[in-house]
């Protein structure tokens, strides 16, 4: 007798496996989908509402697949706990259900109320079974809630469709699969026991996973899209930067440009490269990107316009702050100019509001300073030339505000005293083995960088 109904109790098992087998699978993928979607969020480190909602719908959707399936109700037969778990379980996934629906604009405005309320009285629901148990007036309750807001959403979206777009059918149709089978399931339950609910609800995350890889494949376009145009942004700029500077008997000149981004605002030029005389230009363009490198190709030009001019760096400052004064967009540059001649021995300096250039002589480094407002901010300004004497073995440095504004991990600036202690290191180095030490010098004290770096080193040698 105890065999017989051993045999009796496998094929009961049996027999739910194969009633639940379907559900079973498409329990684990909602589970599955859901997870994916909050992956997606932790990785975008974006908290979407509208992808959080759809993944705790998914998530309870497929675990009341579980928690209502013939096998689990077979083997815990007798376990209250579970039965009781199981009731509170139907209460709670309509909750994410309306949110997300509200979200995306199936409800209208007025849904927020309807939102409200329904969240309430499911949550209500939820803790009125752990109180007292599964009682079948919350079954009742639940019904009647589910069922008319599944009616006004479907009215809504058949008076209200959305935009003929592929997007927006595909969700449609999916929400109409999912509404229909949900409000038939909840209806007809009474007269003809369905479960076709969960097979709308597959075709409703299919809909939106549709959505979700048509528009991850037009971002990836677009993406690609941008990339080559930044590529092309970032090629035009680097054209517009000199090539090396020319070897001449008096002087030598090295530079260094490493962006942030793939285009940048900083700028330098060599308006004058003769063999007893040369002329230095280098600027920073306020923020980062494309707009700071428009502005810096109209730095280039009003540079440019101004070469005749080389030896009066004062001269060259206050015509360009004329010219760019209007035109900048709130956008704002600092500048230095530096003019050397090797017949009379003299350095000729000014600047807008860039860092002091440094001086590296016999071995000791000396800052120079002749600043002014920045360029572009008051078309009244000007700028006064500050002249030193110019010694053979002298090593110049002009940078921007990257190479001393750049932090380490506790927010400790790279500094002028260490610049300055860096520029002294490159005593017996050639000017472009100095300008790679003091990058280095930078990039390790600060390997993650927040701004550009820039800077030229000029030697004379008479």
């Amino acid at each position: 007798m105890m065999l017989v109904e051993g045999q009796l109790t496998t094929n009961q098992v049996l027999a739910a496996f194969r009633y639940d087998e379907p559900y079973l699978f498409l329990g684990a993928a909602f589970a599955t989908v859901a997870l994916i979607a909050m992956g997606f969020c932790v990785l975008r480190r974006r908290w979407d509402g509208l992808l959080i909602c759809l993944a705790l719908f998914a998530y309870l959707y497929g675990q009341r697949l579980w928690l209502n399936s013939e096998v689990l109700r077979i083997s815990l037969h007798g376990n209250v706990f579970f039965h009781t778990l199981r009731a509170a379980s139907n209460y709670l996934v309509p909750v994410p259900a309306f949110i997300f629906f509200y979200i995306a604009g199936f409800l209208g405005k007025p849904g927020k109320f309807s939102v409200w309320f329904l969240s309430i009285c499911f949550f209500l629901l939820t803790i009125g079974t752990f109180l007292f148990g599964p009682l079948h007036i919350f079954e009742r309750i639940n019904d009647v809630l589910v069922i008319l807001a599944l009616v006004v959403v479907l009215l809504r979206s058949i008076l209200q469709p959305p935009a003929k777009t592929t997007e927006s059918t595909a969700v449609y149709i999916g929400l109409l699969c999912f509404v229909v089978t949900a409000l038939w399931d909840n209806i007809a339950d009474n007269w003809i026991p369905t479960k076709i609910e969960p097979y709308g609800f597959a075709a409703f995350l299919i809909s939106l996973g549709y959505v979700a890889a048509r528009r991850t494949f037009q971002q990836e376009e677009e993406l690609n899209a941008l990339q080559q145009e930044l590529d092309l942004a970032r090629r035009i700029q680097l054209s517009i930067l000199p090539e090396a500077f020319p070897e001449t008997g008096a002087f030598r000149v090295a530079a260094r440009y490493v962006p942030m981004l793939a285009v940048a605002g900083d700028f330098y030029d060599f308006l004058v490269t003769g063999e007893r005389e040369a002329a230095l230009f280098i600027a920073d363009v306020t923020g980062h990107g494309v707009a700071a490198a428009l502005i810096a190709s109209m730095v280039k030009m009003a540079a440019l316009s101004q070469r005749e001019h080389a030896a009066e760096p004062g001269r060259i400052l206050t015509a360009m702050n004329a010219a760019l004064c209007g035109h900048t967009r709130d956008q704002y540059v600092t500048a230095a100019c530096l003019h050397l001649d090797a017949d009379s021995g003299s350095l000729h300096y000014s600047a807008a509001g860039h860092p002091p250039m440094m001086l590296l002589r016999n071995g000791q480094v000396t800052e120079i300073a002749e600043n002014g407002l920045i360029l572009a901010a008051h078309p009244q300004a000007s700028f006064t030339t500050a002249k030193h004497t110019l010694q053979p073995g002298d090593r110049i440095l002009l940078y921007t505000d990257g190479l001393v504004e750049n932090a380490d991990a506790h927010g400790e600036l790279f500094g002028f005293s260490r610049l300055s202690s860096a520029l002294q290191q490159t005593t017996a180095l050639s000017p472009a083995a100095a300008a790679d030490h003091l990058l280095a010098a930078v990039q390790r004290w600060s390997p993650t960088r927040d701004d550009d770096l820039t800077l030229l080193v000029c030697d004379y040698s008479q």
